[in-house]
């Protein structure tokens, strides 16, 4: 048997065995139905309102599991469709306003369906394969078995084959043999149709996706719009604290001087020198908040030097890997950019870490920087608004981030943006 031979019926052994996994996996959700189909019509007495809310989301939990296994074995993926969770209210009228929400969405009902007709369709499509193989082996075991079969009064048949004598046991053993081949290939297929099947029911329909897609962006707005506002009062601060303050002085300096250019010229001296000093400051400060606006290494080189530039200036060991083969939208790499510099000011002040790795790489329409220390771990994106800033920030362009940081280290943020490249990559001259 070839290598790739073996790796087939490997690989639809694999998915037959987990479709016979699936089989008292949906025992609790038959369970989940039953409970649920029994105390929807006691809300009418109350006791529904308080138990049904739960079972929804145990429900929900049990399709959430769904989701994820038909992910990880099939990659198929299934968006969650439900309904944010408003605030409600204490006590009784709380408990009233949660179970009319999951009562309201329609997410709900379909979770419904799902949990009864998995028993039906999807039990069939996950004991297919196993039945073709288990009927296989069945025709193995006839030379060994038909005389036995026969004289406890079985009729002798085997599917289309009448087994009576010792070569018709042969012919049921390469039916058998051919059943399993059968089986085996399918099964991966089966597994593959059952998740399908589960994600007509468990995700998002079209009008749900719309309502989902405006409540996201209706999210995404206010959040840009909220970061719009805050820079805009941080430079208003910066220039008010920062430059026109030390604008404000010189020009004080200078007429003094005025005055005493005449009386005291020693003192005009001193005075012009503490402006030109001045002058300096508030130039240097005028350059840091341009940069801190659109840093001009970020409009010439792109966003793999900007972010070098960044790393030179970390008081942390950094290693870049940049693979992005062109420039990327200037939105999209300002947002890559400060995401960056965010990350690692946290790393420096928080993790106490000592190396860093940045990946920046862009594949397939999407823009992922992933950003690694060797710090304590722990960190978390509710502890904090450094992490959730960023995360507002990248959501302005549908983008994502992911934090995986476990005590002792070490801590992994992973932030992708959809955007395409608007030109190639070109060498400086």
């Amino acid at each position: 048997m070839s290598a790739e031979a073996g790796f087939g019926f490997r690989r639809g052994g694999i998915a037959a065995l987990r479709g016979l996994w699936l089989v008292p996996a949906m025992i609790p959700g038959l369970v989940l139905f039953c409970l649920t189909v029994t105390f929807l019509p006691l809300m009418i007495i109350g006791i529904g309102v308080l138990v049904v809310p739960v079972l929804v989301v145990a429900t929900r939990s049990l399709a959430d599991l769904a989701r994820r296994r038909s992910l990880a074995w099939t990659g198929v993926e299934i968006p969650r469709p439900y309904r944010p969770e408003p605030e409600y209210d204490r006590g009784i009228p709380g408990v009233v306003q949660r179970c009319r929400h999951v009562l309201a969405d329609p997410a709900t009902w379909r979770d419904l369906l799902w949990l009864i007709a998995d028993w039906v369709v999807g039990l069939f499509l996950s004991i297919l394969a196993l039945g073709f193989i288990a009927q296989g082996v069945f025709g193995l075991l006839h030379p060994f078995l038909w005389e036995t079969l026969v004289d406890a009064g079985d009729s002798g048949w085997y599917t289309f084959l009448k087994v009576d004598s010792d070569g018709r046991a042969m012919l049921a053993v390469l039916l058998g043999i051919a059943y399993i081949f059968i089986g085996f290939a399918i099964a991966p297929a089966m597994l593959k149709a059952h998740a399908v099947f589960t994600r007509s029911l468990l995700a998002p329909t079209q009008k749900a996706e719309m309502r989902l897609r405006v409540a996201q962006l209706t999210v995404s707005r206010t959040d840009a719009v909220d970061a719009s506002a805050a820079e805009l009062r941080r430079i208003e601060r910066d220039l008010h604290d920062g430059a026109q303050a030390r604008l404000v002085a010189m020009g004080m300096n200078l007429g003094a001087a005025e005055a005493l250019l005449e009386t005291n010229p020693e003192a005009a001296r001193a005075l012009l020198t503490e402006t030109r000093e001045a002058s300096a400051k508030a130039l240097h400060e005028l350059r840091d908040l341009v940069r801190g606006i659109h840093p001009p290494v970020l409009a010439d080189r792109g966003l793999g030097d900007a972010v070098r530039a960044l790393a030179l200036e970390s008081p942390l060991h950094v290693d870049v890997t940049v693979d992005v083969p062109g420039r990327l939208e200037a939105p999209v790499e300002s947002a890559g950019y400060f995401a960056v510099n965010e990350v690692l000011t946290n790393v420096a002040k928080h993790a106490a870490a000592q190396n860093v790795w940045i990946d920046v790489r862009y594949r397939a329409g999407r823009l992922r920087i992933e950003v690694t220390d060797d710090g304590r771990g722990g960190a978390a994106l509710e502890k904090g608004t450094g992490l959730r800033g960023i995360e507002r920030r990248l959501g302005t362009f549908d983008g994502t981030l992911a934090l995986v940081s476990p005590r002792g280290g070490p801590t992994t943020v992973t932030m992708e943006l959809p955007c395409v490249l608007s030109s190639p990559k070109t060498s400086p001259s």
